[in-house]
Formats: structure tokens, C-alpha cells, sequence
């Protein structure tokens, strides 16, 4: 079938994208889906910093591809061997499918399943090849099995979770990374019990979700920090106890005093070493450093191993909130139906494709949290 996607053809761009425009609105050729995959119908795509590392060469992919690993859709087509989803069904893409057999999968851990891992840095779906083709007949990669920055997707069975009709496809589009991601590594990776004291570190749309999911798990004290004034006064509003401008250079000094001596967890979820480095030493002893932000691929963090032993600090990465989608994505939309996760606060706007290299200026300058790209919209 042919529709329209937003194709990468070279990493690398410079800001400001509109200007640059690194992304092209094209004609593309989708193929039905195969054995184990379904065909759905994009709804919303949400606009995230791992779409933008991509696009800046921070992370590097192959290219040309066809941008978005965030989103959700409706059923169109199932492939064969497909029997538990049927056309219309509400889904929501998750960015890594897993094959249930390796060895990380069968420890628990599908979300750094091996078998799709060497999938995605080929651009491939985890059934093999591509789906996707230039007007022209070039094939073109997929982001991370996802690939729904286009009106229609192929993915894995595995790269969706069904999810209840009762919510807005536009809102559930940002559970399969943001929320995954910021609220995981705080329930899952970290497990902060009532009474802990975090730091939160970057409030992106991933950072104040992490926020989110402190406050559910019933964190006593909670520190936001980030450069942007903005947003630390939303996050005030979503639950943060305290507020620090990353840039002050007593930071470190005022959250010791103000929680005797360092927090239980700090999380980093800026993606950037800068921002690892105060979260390091924000700790008390016996603290953890939580780093669920991705930096540039050619990045180096350092510390000082005696101290780190005397003080018996840690350091743990979490991809994708240390999540299993089938089970968390549904547990963190309840939680969102009950009113404890309102996500909808860190929805800025909407944008169509004509409207894509803007909205990741927006994003680049901090001037939006996460924007929701609706492909079929007039």
C-alpha cells in the first residue's frame, strides 16, 4: 500500500530543523504484513529525544529510515499465525519486541530481549528484512521495529500491547516510551519504597514522568532539577517537594543540607554526563544513581572507585523502565484512568507532517514537552 511517512535520509542535522529540514514528507510503499505481524493504523506519534538523537547523529542509525518509536494505532490486518488480535483492535507500539526464547527473555527481561536487539540496529523487523520502500523502490529502515511517524506501520506482534478502548489513542501513544520509560525506572529498576528521598534529574517528557511514578510509589522527598524555569514549576505542580536550576553552582551543597546528608536515588534522565555527574553526587551513602537517559553514543562517565566502595554507592541503566509492556503498560493506563499518572499536563500540542521539523525544534529548545503527531489529520 502506498501512504505517506517521514523519512530520514542522513543523520547529522543542525538546528534549527526547520531550516535544515532533515526530515522529508514522501510516498512510501508499506508491504502487507508477514507471518507474526499485524498492520495498524497510526493514530498519534509522540515527538521524543531518542527520535531527535537520531536525527542530530547522537545516535547513530541506519538510514534512510522512517522515523518514530512511540505511538499508538488501530488494528487493520493481521498476518498469519496472529489469533489474539483482530481488525480495529487499540494498540500501543513498544520499541522493543522480544522473542521469548533467549536468554535475557527467559530471565524476565524482555525489554533487552538479544534477538531483537540485532533486529533494530539493522533497521530490520525481528522477523526478518524490511517492509518499507522509497517511491522509488530504496528500501527504507525501520526505528526500532516501530516506525510510526507514517499513516500505517507493519511491527511485530510483540511491538504492541492491547490496550482498553476507554482511552484517547492520542493520549495512549506516549505510554510506549514516556511513560514506560519514566515511571518504570522509578517502579521497576529503583522499586524507591514510601519514604525514600529522589532527585530527578532532566524533565523532559520521560524525567517528569519519572517524577510521576515517585510520587505513586509515595517518595518523601522529591528534587527536580533542570536548566528550564518552566519546567520546574511544573513540576511543583505535578508533585515535585523541591525545585534546584541545574545551573546552581551550590546545587549539591543545598540538597545534602536538605536531606541530611543525600538522596536514596537519583535519576538521570536527561541523557547527558553532566547530568549523570550530579546525579552521582547527590547520593548519600549507600545511594543509587539511576541513568535511564541515553547519551551521545561516544560518551564517557567517570567516578572514583574508592569511594564508591567506602561509600557503597551504585550505578544501574535502565532501558525502557526495566519494563515488561504486556503487564506495565495497562497497569500505568489505570493508574492514569485513577488520576494518579495525569500525563495529559506534559501533552503540548498536536502537529501534522507538514509541521514535523518544527515541532523537533520545539523540542530541541525545550519549548515543548512531548508533541503528538497525527498523521491523518485534514
Amino acid at each position: 500500500m502506498k501512504m505517506r511517512a517521514a523519512v530520514l535520509r542522513q543523520s547529522g542535522a543542525t538546528a534549527p530543523f526547520e531550516k535544515s529540514k532533515p526530515i522529508s514528507v514522501e510516498e512510501v510503499e508499506l508491504s502487507k504484513p508477514e507471518a507474526g505481524e499485524i498492520l495498524v493504523r497510526v493514530i498519534g506519534a509522540g515527538l521524543c529525544h531518542s527520535d531527535l538523537s537520531v536525527i542530530n547523529g547522537n545516535r547513530p542509525r541506519p538510514v534512510p529510515l522512517v522515523l518514530g518509536h512511540e505511538g499508538a494505532g488501530e488494528v487493520v490486518e493481521v498476518g498469519p499465525g496472529i489469533r489474539d488480535l483482530k481488525a480495529g483492535d487499540p494498540v500501543v507500539f513498544q520499541f522493543s519486541a522480544n522473542c521469548g526464547r533467549c536468554r535475557r527473555c527467559l530471565e524476565g527481561r524482555p525489554q533487552i530481549c538479544e534477538v531483537n536487539a540485532v533486529a533494530r540496529a539493522k533497521g530490520d523487523l525481528m522477523g526478518g528484512g524490511r517492509r518499507l520502500k522509497s517511491a522509488s523502490g530504496e528500501s527504507l529502515a525501520h526505528h526500532s521495529g516501530v516506525s510510526c511517524f507514517a499513516e500505517y506501520a507493519v511491527i511485530d506482534r510483540g511491538s504492541c500491547v492491547k490496550v482498553d478502548d476507554s482511552i484517547p489513542l492520542e493520549t495512549a501513544a506516549i505510554f510506549g516510551c514516556a511513560v514506560m520509560t519514566g515511571v518504570g525506572a522509578v517502579l521497576n529498576t529503583a522499586r524507591i519504597r514510601p519514604g525514600d528521598s529522589v532527585a530527578v534529574i532532566g524533565l523532559g517528557g520521560v524525567g517528569l514522568n519519572g517524577l510521576l511514578g515517585a510520587k505513586v510509589a509515595g517518595a518523601g522527598t522529591i528534587v527536580a532539577i533542570d536548566l528550564n524555569d518552566d519546567r520546574l514549576g511544573l513540576a511543583r505542580q505535578l508533585g515535585a517537594t523541591h525545585t534546584f536550576n541545574a545551573a546552581d553552582p551550590n546545587l549539591a551543597e543545598q540538597v545534602r543540607d536538605l536531606t541530611g546528608g543525600g538522596v536514596d536515588f537519583a535519576f538521570d534522565f536527561a541523557g547527558a554526563v553532566k547530568a549523570m555527574e550530579t546525579g552521582y553526587g547527590l547520593l548519600r551513602a549507600g545511594g543509587e544513581l539511576v541513568v535511564a537517559g541515553l547519551a551521545p553514543a561516544d560518551s564517557t562517565f567517570t567516578f572514583t572507585p574508592p569511594a564508591m566502595v567506602s561509600d557503597e554507592k551504585a550505578i544501574r541503566g535502565s532501558y525502557m523502565g526495566g519494563c515488561v509492556p504486556v503487564r506495565d503498560i495497562p497497569r500505568y493506563i489505570d493508574l492514569y484512568q485513577q488520576g494518579r499518572l495525569p500525563i495529559d499536563a506534559l501533552i503540548s500540542r498536536s502537529v501534522g507532517f507538514e509541521d514535523i521539523n518544527e515541532g523537533f525544534d520545539r523540542l530541541a529548545d525545550g519549548s515543548a514537552i512531548r508533541q503528538i503527531l497525527t498523521p491523518h489529520a485534514a
